[in-house]
């Protein structure tokens, strides 16, 4: 199979789709890689790194596009890419379609072939393509939260561990999935006082068990985080429901309960945001103030430590891109039944229910188009 990797166009992502490790595996494997001039500059691999591995450097997306019978992306094709898909051409990549029927009314009217990383599943039912940025998102999460948490940058002026004699700053993980349990243990990490809130009662006995002592936890409710909202000095958004848009759990009209300068960083922002007030910013401009509460929603957060998470991400998505270049995207997903839970868009049919439900519009089952 021609496999094309572009660059990332979206602003401030450094990313690239394909490591030089996996070209490498993909051109051993018989296939041709096709990688753009400059795309893994951001993080730290130039084009020498991929004509070593056998890749070919090509100039211009329009080429690779035109060339490649499947693109490896990291963020959603933007307008400018979307023209350029075509028929048959398999798309595998992060989509997020739930909260952008722009960007999914032109996949379907492309006719192209779209899996989304964030909706194949594994054996356990987690989320493997989604889960690596997860760690590095929820990671991240504490760390841009107390620089937004600085008085010159709007926030309550609040040091994460306090010193002797001054208490920690209070910080509340909604959601304790994988972004919420890296997200709770480096805010903890950092001296702060951090619960985490989440509504699997298994989920919070095994953050207990593995965790007792560094955070808290507590049964996720509306009641319980009125209680907790005015003590927040941060609240980080970590809930996800695997392909649909986020549910909103902090409205506007609680902001008067919190204190002024307090913190919500959305992590759940690729997927709509969980609080009433977010909307995607970039690394450029990262925050904003509504009502007195400052507001962090970078939509490509691991894009700001580039290095870290194409390494991250190549290593979980490598073996699938192998597989579909392999046997071709029907094949792969006919043998694997997780990867076929990624796919989300073919030949201008919808097929991810979670979607659909977002977005009111009609899907297929994807069984019935292998």
């Amino acid at each position: 199979m021609k496999i094309g990797c572009p660059t990332e166009i979206k602003p401030q992502e450094y990313r690239v789709g394909v490591t030089p490790n996996a070209a490498q595996e993909a051109v051993s494997q018989g296939h041709e890689v096709f990688i753009q001039s400059g795309a893994g500059l951001g993080a730290g691999f130039d084009d020498a790194a991929y004509v070593a591995a056998g890749a070919k450097i090509i100039d211009t997306a329009e080429e690779i596009f035109a060339k490649a019978e499947m693109i490896v992306k990291v963020k959603e094709p933007q307008p400018v890419e979307r023209k350029m898909l075509r028929e048959g051409q398999l798309l595998f990549t992060y989509l997020h379609l739930a909260p952008d029927p722009e960007q999914t009314k032109d996949l379907l009217a492309s006719g192209c072939t779209a899996i989304a990383y964030e909706t194949v599943t594994d054996r356990t039912g987690g989320l493997p393509l989604l889960a690596p940025m997860s760690e590095v998102a929820g990671r991240l999460a504490p760390q841009v939260g107390a620089w937004t948490l600085q008085k010159a940058n709007g926030g309550r002026g609040v040091l994460m561990g306090g010193v002797p004699g001054v208490g920690p700053a209070r910080v509340i993980v909604i959601g304790g999935g994988v972004v919420g349990t890296h997200a709770a243990k480096i805010a903890a990490g950092m001296g702060a006082d951090v619960t985490v809130l989440d509504r699997s009662l298994p989920r919070l006995r095994y953050l207990d068990d593995v965790f007792g002592g560094t955070f808290n936890t507590g049964y996720s409710s509306a009641g319980l985080l009125e209680e907790l909202l005015p003590l927040a000095d941060m609240v980080i958004g970590a809930v996800l429901i695997p392909g649909a848009a986020a549910p909103k759990l902090v409205r506007r009209d609680q902001f008067g309960m919190m204190k002024p300068g307090a913190v919500l960083v959305d992590v759940a922002i690729d997927q709509g945001g969980c609080f009433e007030t977010s909307r995607a910013t970039t690394h450029q401009d990262p925050i904003y103030e509504i009502d007195g509460i400052m507001h962090y929603c970078v939509a490509n957060m691991p894009g700001a430590v580039a290095r870290t998470s194409t390494l991250a991400l190549g290593n979980a998505t490598m073996p699938f891109m192998l597989a579909l270049a392999k046997k071709g995207w029907k094949q792969a997903c006919a043998d694997d039944p997780h990867l076929l839970n990624g796919l989300n868009v073919h030949a201008g049919q919808l097929t991810y229910e979670a979607v659909g439900t977002a977005l009111g519009m009609k899907t297929v089952d994807p069984k019935s188009l292998i």
